[in-house]
């Protein structure tokens, strides 16, 4: 292992792996519940919107843990923690004969689910500074990349039987852990590990310790906007395909196999030009601008067409994530990367206690309850809350001065 390099292609091929394993389960969801006896696409998303809860609220708590235990022991130790009980999740969610299963598997890999923020960490330590906000844009790419291969095999075997896809998935990630375990280097250097901290080691500990660096404060704030944001989509798609379109498993892995593609071609070629052409700041303040176009055309979707073409605006807004991580992640000295990586995971975990059940819930009502019928109000809200963590982005970025450079 210690004759290994570490470079990019080692983790982004653990995270390939990872992201078709949960793209494999997402078009069956519906049809699951379903079967547990939540028929109401409506009061399905909901559930799926708890579900989601469950997993972030433990997130929230042990993100920090393990980002500070990144720092410590590396990242290798970490991600194979977390393949490990993301593995024995997809078993649960495969057999469980109750909604009660569903909740223990998700809680479990909430536990130990940090690969995608142990991988961050893992890029930010083998990139150069000009090259972080690329780098960290080749993981969206890969996400895309997952998200192409893994809703179509979902929606494919979902038609089969609607729990085959979980041990599908299970078997995937099995084997990512088998790829970190034999070939997989590490990637932080002794040189550059601290030692561990309790007070650090915990979601409020893990944000105060980084209040030295100002700018990042009025950041983490947006970013927090931002992921509650994104839940009018990612917690509510396939309900809303369901709802309006009437799709089965089959049409929303579709769908999220187009979603993969543009995203993967975004993250992969147009995140590098767009730096490079227009700087990070003004690359930003572009994504944020398509999130917000994207969100409120889909509001408006009335007819397929409509979502499929709308979804080339949507992803455009992909250029801004990756590259503002990147702006943050340079803000920040080696021996923390791991800790700031945490940090934004515990933030996002925040906004995944709280985005599901706004999202899923505005959808609920819309659709079930509403004086009027709205089934595209959550994706609205989406537009709201982006709208708003753009301005408070681009106002952060004006009063830094040199702070941050292009």
């Amino acid at each position: 292992m210690a004759k290994r390099t570490p470079a990019l292609p080692f983790i982004l091929i653990t995270v390939l792996i990872d992201v078709i394993g949960v793209g494999i389960i997402i078009p069956i969801m519906p049809d699951l519940l379903a079967e547990l006896g939540i028929p109401n696409a409506g009061r399905a998303s909901f559930t799926g919107g708890l579900l989601i809860f469950s997993y972030a609220f433990m997130q929230f708590f042990f993100a920090p843990i393990l980002g500070g235990l990144s720092d410590r022991y590396g990242r290798r130790l970490i991600i194979l923690i977390s393949l490990f009980g993301l593995t024995i999740d997809y078993i649960l969610m495969g057999v469980a004969p109750t909604l009660t299963w569903l909740f223990v598997g998700r809680i479990i890999a909430g536990i130990g689910g940090a690969s995608y923020t142990t991988a961050s960490a893992y890029i930010a330590d083998i990139s150069t500074p000009e090259k972080r906000a690329q780098n960290f844009g080749m993981i969206g790419a890969t996400f895309g990349v997952g998200f192409v291969l893994g809703p179509i095999l979902g929606g494919f075997l979902g038609e089969f039987d609607v729990r085959l896809p979980f041990f599908i998935s299970a078997g995937l990630t099995f084997i990512n852990w088998l790829y970190g375990f034999f070939i997989l280097p590490e990637s932080l250097s002794k040189e550059n590990r601290r030692p561990f901290e309790w007070k650090r080691a915990n979601p409020i500990g893990s944000l105060r310790s980084l209040k030295k660096y100002p700018l990042l404060k009025n950041f983490f704030i947006a970013f927090f906007i931002i992921y509650i944001a994104a839940h009018s989509v990612q917690s509510n798609w396939s309900f809303f395909g369901k709802e309006v379109f009437a799709w089965g498993t089959l049409e929303i892995g579709l769908s999220l196999t187009v979603v993969g593609l543009l995203v993967a071609f975004v993250q992969a070629v147009l995140i590098r030009k767009a730096v490079k052409t227009l700087g990070q700041k003004k690359t930003v303040y572009l994504g944020l601008t398509f999130t917000v176009l994207g969100l409120i055309l889909f509001s408006m979707a009335t007819q397929e067409w409509m979502i499929y073409s709308f979804l080339i605006v949507y992803v455009l807004g992909g250029l801004a994530g990756p590259t503002l991580q990147g702006i943050m992640s340079n803000q920040v000295p080696a021996d923390e990367q791991g800790e700031l990586m945490g940090a934004i995971t515990s933030l996002q975990s925040l906004g995944n206690i709280a985005g599901p059940l706004i999202m899923t819930g505005t959808f609920f009502y819309f659709t079930t309850s509403a004086p009027i019928y709205f089934a595209g109000a959550a994706f609205a809200l989406g537009a709201i809350f982006s709208l708003v963590s753009g301005i408070l982005i681009y106002r952060t970025i004006k009063n830094s001065g040199t702070q941050i450079n292009d």
